[in-house]
């Protein structure tokens, strides 16, 4: 159901519902949502938090994942499933779109777009995404101080800072960052493309009591697990970055192609919601129902009386 009224919206900063959730027992389970139509499918499926993949913001904008498009870009995905789901949302916030100011900018915008968390990573521009090779890295200062600048500028956001060292310098140099990075005030750690379960074990154990975030993509360095697999493992949160982008768009070649072949969609129905369930997903009804009740309240008699006898009655 969609957030027509100011009554139905969370009274709650999205980032206190983010952490409230994360204080829950369990493990927090974030799929990854790369538009609102996406985010209203997670929540009808019973999901309580999104994430919002840059490689999926930037996929569905036709460019590759290199930390080339803008804070003003990814407000705009932000807000739009914001509103429409008013679920907390975790923000991949890649570099922190610069230096240290420009991590303090983003977290600033981010948050007044209606983000919930974001996490910072510690490669150098251009960066990768984290499951590819030859990923470059900034000193661990200089990450340290992109997390202080960003817990300064927060407000309610949660800072998670990712690391993408593992892969780079090798696990022992992943913790020794990550601890540095919690010292500068991280709230999470988010260690990137680790890929076995010992290695997993092996930083959960490194950082006990630490909120850790496991990486679920798909066709990357981690192995398959399950969310309850990450929760044995010590992890608080597990995403599924791209998942909903994937499966969108290998539908939609599928279609484009049928109707090349085919000539039109005839034999694509079975494959589509139908009219009825796109509109009960997007709640046009409600939609048309707030429309009907705004104009009976600020129509003039003359106009809302049905008959030329009722108008001049009137």
């Amino acid at each position: 159901m969609p957030y027509l009224d100011q009554a139905d919206l969370p009274s709650v900063p999205a980032g206190e519902r983010f952490r409230a959730l994360l204080a829950r027992p369990g493990i927090l389970e974030l799929p990854g949502a790369h538009n609102a139509l996406a985010g209203l499918l997670a929540k009808r499926a019973g999901f309580e938090a999104l994430y919002l993949s840059g490689a999926a913001m930037t996929a569905s904008m036709g460019l590759p994942d290199l930390g080339i498009i803008t804070v003003d870009e990814v407000c705009f995905f932000i807000r739009t499933i914001a509103r429409a789901t008013a679920l907390p949302i975790l923000v991949d916030g890649d570099t922190g779109h610069g230096g240290v100011l420009n991590a303090m900018h983003m977290v600033r915008a981010f948050e007044e777009a209606g983000a919930a968390a974001v996490h910072i990573e510690d490669q150098d521009l251009p960066k990768k995404c984290g499951h590819l090779n030859d990923k470059r890295l900034v000193e661990p200062a200089e990450m340290a101080a992109k997390v202080a600048a960003a817990k300064r500028a927060a407000r309610h956001l949660v800072v998670i800072a990712r690391t993408d060292a593992a892969g780079v310098e090798g696990i022992e140099a992943a913790v020794a960052r990550a601890k540095l990075y919690l010292e500068a005030g991280a709230d999470a750690i988010f260690p990137e493309a680790l890929t076995s379960r010992e290695m997993f074990e092996r930083f959960a154990r490194e950082l006990p009591g630490v909120p850790l975030l496991a990486n679920m993509t798909e066709f990357g360095r981690t192995p398959y697990f399950t969310a309850a697999e990450f929760a044995a493992m010590g992890y608080r949160m597990v995403i599924w970055p791209v998942s909903s982008l994937r499966v969108a768009a290998k539908a939609m070649a599928g279609l484009y192609a049928a109707i090349r072949r085919d000539g039109g969609t005839m034999h694509q129905l079975d494959a589509m919601q139908t009219r009825a369930e796109l509109y009960e997903t997007i709640g046009l009804s409600a939609y048309e129902a707030l429309d009907r009740s705004i104009v009976a309240t600020v129509l003039p008699p003359e106009l809302r009386a049905d008959t030329p006898a009722e108008r001049a009655a009137e």
